[in-house]
């Protein structure tokens, strides 16, 4: 999803607008920003991003022009520069003789700083060197009030919206000390060689120009998963001739490609646009979007995706979906939901920066008047509150939350892990409970028939004749496999051989071929029509208990009874990996669960070979689609009420009623993740306090689910759910490890200063590097990698 406008901002479906704001430097400036854009008109709410200088506005009316015009005069009038995110992914590469643009005024104020600074490398030698007055002040005026003019604007725009920033703090405090030292060169007597302190504001000045640099180039480290994905899209396609309008192949733009186009796709490309395999076969490096190191076998019919990279086959793919609908468009988008949105822990940040500016104003005045209080010159009292006003950095407690969650998610997204938003990797570090769906989840997904089992005078073909002119439009597991076991047989089956089909959601399918009405579905739903299963019914036991998911081809007939003619057991298999996964769930104290609509047979046949517990009510089942939300929210309050069929199972096998809670027991409130793969699963996605959406290798996860679900799992590993779990630790590890230093820092650095322990200097320096340290920090992330490919 490459970005083409440059005029104006990236509007979403949600009427949202993007915005790029450059000029920000401080946790202060975000919480001016915010205000500013909140007080417009036809806003209803704004989030502004430091790590990413840019603000996300969501509009209760029109987005028309004069709304995006009047928002980004507002910003203007602040102080700061509005401008398009495709300008704000161009800002580095501009060079001059080879030097950064962007490094030039560093560079300048380097060049005159040395010789200021020089006698200090002196003094630490035992020499002595002094540069006449008149030359201190040709070489620190340049640097204060032309290098140092950015400070100086965007200070006076705080103060007329009366609040403060940090470059209001370098503007006083560098001021004070250049005034100091010219009046001191002022009133001193001709030849005098006085000690003059341009050296400290000039090098102060120059220091934090540095560190903005550093940092500018630590936080485009932090979205280079995005630059990335976005060059994962090649520019052109080879689109094939129609016959029609094009008799020739044509390189095209893929901007210009349309679901349907035929292209081709030549060994070592990058496939253009999302489709399927019409000729040819290959494999493809789907890495970057899924984290699955090796290439995946592409024949005709299966699905390809936009970004992935080509293998030693020459392949012809019909386009399915361009543009915003296709999965790399998707991936970016919910990479930068989640990098543009804030932490709830963030909250706390921007109450200490609302009020941080004012009181370090404070205490440098305390400062200032103390140390004349006890009988200390103006110059030294003067030294001293300049070095509170340059130590104090809001700038570090404003990247220290979204430096991490930029770097997290970045390299989530890198794994096949997308995190939705910021509160989604926040929340899921406390989980403490995992329920899975099973079908597709934990199994293959693709159950096969295993056999059929016909009433007496039923004939095996006819049943799967029928059930497969039900089942013909159905998308549900049980449903292709009914037609593969067809297909399998060399049978043909009309597209209209059966009318009026009907889905009966948790139960099966109704319809009425030949003449005669149908219902294909589970055996609850058999009871629930009064079907007398007669001897079927201790077979399909039977099967059950072997761990099949039986169903029952039933015909109505007079009276509008039921009459089962056949039973069809299904039989699926677990993930390679999955009772790994589990187990290493387990292993960190996490407590799991398997929620099922099959049948108790089969579910509990497969939490044994995946290594559940059932005696320890860790298998649900007989769930409908439903249920499920339910399921989760007696989870979440520690109860695990199961259906009365497996209260009965459980006295039978003479173990714990599965989920029954003990008598008296009070259980804790729990964290729950529930991972699922289908539309069925959307309810109980959105119920957990997590919800994971897992892909397949069909083509991915519903798109209903992935809405749903607050993380993403591109790939159908159960392995990932791990791993979304370790890289939320990891970030909100780091994000408490940043925020914890930017408190430490400033609680430790003011007082120092406030003491006379650190000069004007040493406390620009520390200032400095301060904010590069929190980002570095946040760049540690980028080096994780899932734990099982450690």
């Amino acid at each position: 999803m490459n970005t083409t406008t440059s005029e104006i901002p990236i509007l979403s479906e949600a009427s949202q607008i993007d915005l790029g704001i450059g000029g920000m430097t401080c946790a202060s400036c975000v919480s001016r920003v915010e205000k500013v854009l909140k007080k417009q008109s036809g806003v209803s709410g704004a989030s502004v991003n430091l790590a990413t200088e840019s603000a996300r506005v969501t509009l209760t009316g029109p987005d028309d022009a004069e709304t995006l015009a009047r928002i980004k005069r507002a910003v203007r009038d602040a102080g700061y520069e509005p401008r398009s995110m495709a300008a704000m992914d161009d800002v580095e590469g501009e060079r001059w003789h080879g030097i950064p643009t962007d490094f030039l005024p560093v560079l300048a104020g380097l060049l005159l700083s040395a010789p200021l600074a020089l006698p200090m490398v002196g003094d630490l030698f035992g020499k002595h060197w002094m540069l006449p007055s008149w030359v201190q002040f040709l070489l620190a005026t340049p640097v204060q009030f032309w290098l140092g003019a950015r400070f100086y604007k965007a200070g006076w725009h705080a103060l007329k919206a009366l609040t403060g920033n940090m470059e209001l703090l370098v503007a006083i405090g560098t001021t004070a000390g250049w005034a100091l030292s010219t009046w001191l060169w002022w009133r001193a007597e001709p030849g005098e060689m006085v000690h003059l302190y341009y050296e400290g504001s000039a090098v102060v000045i120059t220091l934090v120009l540095l560190g903005k640099w550093l940092e500018a180039r630590a936080k485009r480290q932090t979205t280079s998963a995005i630059r990335a994905l976005h060059a994962l899209r090649p520019e052109w396609a080879h689109l094939l001739p129609d016959g029609i309008k094009r008799t020739e192949e044509t390189d095209v733009p893929v901007d210009e490609l349309l679901p349907g186009d035929l292209i081709t796709v030549r060994p070592g490309e990058r496939f253009p646009a999302d489709g399927t395999v019409a000729q040819g076969s290959t494999q493809a490096d789907e890495s970057m979007l899924t984290g699955e190191a090796m290439p995946v076998p592409k024949a005709v019919g299966d699905g390809v995706t936009g970004g992935a990279l080509n293998g030693e086959g020459a392949v012809q793919v019909s386009v399915r979906a361009v543009g915003a609908q296709s999965v790399l468009a998707h991936i970016i988008a919910l990479v930068q939901d989640a990098q543009a949105g804030k932490a709830p822990v963030q909250r706390l940040v921007d109450k200490v920066a609302a009020v941080f500016v004012p009181v370090v104003l404070v205490i440098a005045l305390f400062t200032l008047g103390g140390w004349l209080y006890v009988g200390s010159p103006v110059e030294e009292a003067l030294l001293h509150a300049v070095a509170v006003l340059v130590i104090a950095c809001p700038c570090a407690l404003g990247l220290a939350t979204p430096a991490a969650i930029m770097a997290g998610t970045g390299v989530a997204a890198q794994h096949g892990i997308l995190i939705k938003d910021a509160q989604a990797l926040e929340i899921a570090h406390r989980v403490d409970t995992v329920a899975f769906d099973k079908t597709g989840t934990l199994t293959v997904g693709h159950p096969r028939l295993r056999l059929i089992e016909a009433a007496a005078g039923v004939d095996e073909v006819a049943v799967l004749q029928a059930a497969s002119a039900l089942q013909a439009q159905s998308a549900h597991p049980l449903a292709r496999a009914v037609l593969e076991a067809a297909a399998t047989r060399g049978l043909v089956v009309a597209a209209d051989a059966a009318q009026d089909v009907q889905a009966v959601s948790g139960r099966g399918s109704l319809g009425t071929v030949q003449g005669v009405k149908l219902a294909l579905g589970s055996l609850r739903w058999m009871d629930e029509l009064g079907a007398a299963m007669g001897p079927l019914a201790a077979r399909a036991q039977t099967l059950q208990d072997e761990g099949a998911t039986v169903s029952v081809l039933a015909a109505q007939g007079e009276a509008d009874q039921w009459a089962p003619l056949a039973l069809l057991a299904f039989a699926d298999e677990a993930k390679p990996g999955a009772a790994a996964a589990l187990a290493g769930l387990r292993a960190q104290g996490l407590r799991l669960f398997m929620v099922s609509g099959d049948n108790r047979g089969a579910a509990l046949a497969m939490a044994h070979t995946l290594g559940l517990r059932a005696d320890e009510g860790e298998v649900i089942a007989e769930v409908l689609p439903g249920d499920k939300a339910a399921v989760v929210q007696r989870l979440k309050l520690g109860e695990r009420e199961p259906p009365p069929g497996l209260v009965a199972l459980a006295a039978v096998e003479g173990g714990t009623p599965p989920g029954a809670v003990t008598t008296g027991s009070k259980e804790s409130l729990h964290t729950v993740a529930m991972v699922g793969d289908g539309v069925n699963d959307a309810p109980a996605l959105a119920a957990a306090d997590v919800g994971m959406a897992m892909s397949h290798s069909q083509g991915g996860s519903s798109d209903v689910a992935m809405h749903a679900a607050g993380i993403t799992l591109m790939r159908g590993d159960p392995m990932l759910v791990a791993a979304a779990l370790d890289i939320s630790r990891r970030t909100v590890s780091k994000i408490r490890q940043n925020l914890f230093w930017a408190f430490a820092y400033n609680a430790a650095g003011i007082p120092l200063a406030a003491l006379g322990y650190l000069s004007p200097v040493l406390a620009g320096a520390a200032m400095a590097m301060s904010s590069v340290s929190v980002v570095s920090n946040a760049l540690l992330l980028k080096r994780w990698k899932p734990p099982v490919q450690r």
